[in-house]
């Protein structure tokens, strides 16, 4: 039953993103739902990050911060970072001319993430069986990701186009930066191999 509902969101998501942003809008799931998915979310991307530093680590000798053998450390930054970018995301967003609510940015960010987990699933299987093709279809699914997103920012914020969708992911990655150094400073340098 699950699967059923499931996939047919997957692919309005693909086809149309903004048709399927409504759907998952319309579905006014409660704030402790919205925020345990992002816990769960955050989860699935530290196993994710974690399998492809394991399986590429024999094809590349380029250093690795110290986190990415520290999978709890891994699961607080990545789950802080996706806090701080939907925050900054939606005040940027008011601050640009947008009308939204945090829950709606919030709802269709955890499902981009279910998306990205998916696809990113499939590049490593892909890349491990044909590495030349792998590394296209990377490059494909960001793109078309990107795409996806944009179109997310545009109905969850109101936003006037994609352009405006990408002038909030921009001036949100500026808040990023700031939230990345402040959620370094709370773990501690040298937790994340920042500093010896």
């Amino acid at each position: 039953m699950i699967q059923q509902a499931f996939a047919p969101l997957i692919q309005t998501s693909i086809r149309d993103p903004r048709g399927a942003a409504g759907l998952i809008m319309a579905m006014n799931l409660g704030r402790d739902v919205l925020w345990t998915a992002l816990a769960l979310v955050a989860v699935l991307n530290t196993f994710l990050i974690m399998l492809i530093v394991t399986t590429s680590a024999s094809t590349t000798s380029m250093p690795l911060p110290g986190y990415f053998d520290k999978p709890l450390t891994l699961f607080v930054l990545i789950a802080g970072l996706m806090v701080v970018y939907i925050h900054a995301m939606y005040w940027a967003g008011m601050a640009t001319g947008g009308k939204g609510n945090l829950m709606d940015v919030l709802a269709l960010v955890v499902w981009f993430q279910v998306l990205r987990a998916i696809a990113q699933t499939g590049i490593v299987v892909l890349s491990l069986a044909i590495p030349p093709i792998g590394a296209v279809m990377s490059l494909v699914v960001a793109v078309w990701g990107l795409w996806i997103f944009l179109n997310f920012l545009v109905v969850a914020l109101n936003l006037k186009s994609a352009w405006h969708g990408l002038a909030v992911v921009l001036v949100a990655f500026v808040g990023l930066v700031l939230g990345l150094a402040f959620i370094i400073a709370m773990i501690g340098g040298a937790a994340l191999g920042v500093v010896s």
